[in-house]
């Protein structure tokens, strides 16, 4: 089993990613310099957080053209796993593997914290571990994370059982106290049609360990990581 977490200049989870992946998996990942322009065969690939090129433009949208980018999209077609959090979220956005738009928090203030999240789905590979209604807490750091999508794609991510994570409270309640950055309808992530990418504004890989505040994030990985041959 290959897993390949991609490096860009600004990224910074990149090593909380890669315990995550070993924590979870016992198998250390590779890093892979965003100006790489083959991937080989991974069977999961990680797009970290962090602040690409300084978050010039928009968040993510430098990062949709480095090299790296193109062999992403192939695989994504191909159907290889991807789990893109935060920056990464932002970037699967940016090169339409996944709809919608990432938008300014609506406090227009940087968002720095724990939150909790409830599972809307467990009927893929990223969140059947976890399982439908389960709540994980999780950190959150961003400052361009209010999920905007139209009445149109919401539709879509309904119909289809896309919506991976929303905003909730310590007892899976979703409301709009719960709403941290103006988010439709709360939604913290979502899966691609085929439900082999899920992006995220939330920071899984920062409650894996035993030295963080939980472990609540760790099933996500151990289900990602043990459905993959």
């Amino acid at each position: 089993m290959k897993t390949s977490i991609i490096v860009f200049p600004g990224t910074n989870r990149e090593k909380d990613m890669a315990m995550a992946v070993e924590t979870a998996c016992g198998q250390a990942p590779e890093l892979v310099w965003h100006k790489e322009t083959n991937l080989g065969k991974p069977d999961l690939i990680i797009l970290p957080g962090g602040f690409s090129y300084g978050d010039y433009l928009r968040c993510g949208a430098m990062a949709a053209h480095s090299p790296i980018m193109k062999e992403v999209i192939a695989h994504a077609e191909r159907g290889t796993r991807i789990l893109g959090v935060c920056n990464g979220f932002q970037m699967l956005v940016e090169t339409r593997i996944l709809p919608g738009a990432l938008l300014k928090n609506k406090t227009l203030k940087f968002i720095c914290k724990h939150v909790h999240l409830k599972t809307e789905t467990g009927d893929n590979d990223f969140t059947r571990k976890l399982g439908k209604d389960s709540v994980i807490h999780v950190p959150v750091a961003h400052g361009d994370g209010n999920y905007f999508a139209n009445d149109e794609i919401m539709k879509e991510l309904e119909g289809e059982d896309r919506i991976a994570f929303r905003y909730c409270d310590e007892n899976g309640s979703v409301s709009d106290d719960t709403n941290i950055n103006g988010s439709t309808q709360n939604i913290a992530g979502i899966l691609n049609a085929r439900k082999t990418i899920l992006g995220m504004m939330p920071h899984p890989e920062n409650a894996t360990q035993d030295w963080q505040s939980n472990k609540s994030g760790l099933p996500l990985f151990e289900s990602i990581l043990g459905a993959l041959p």
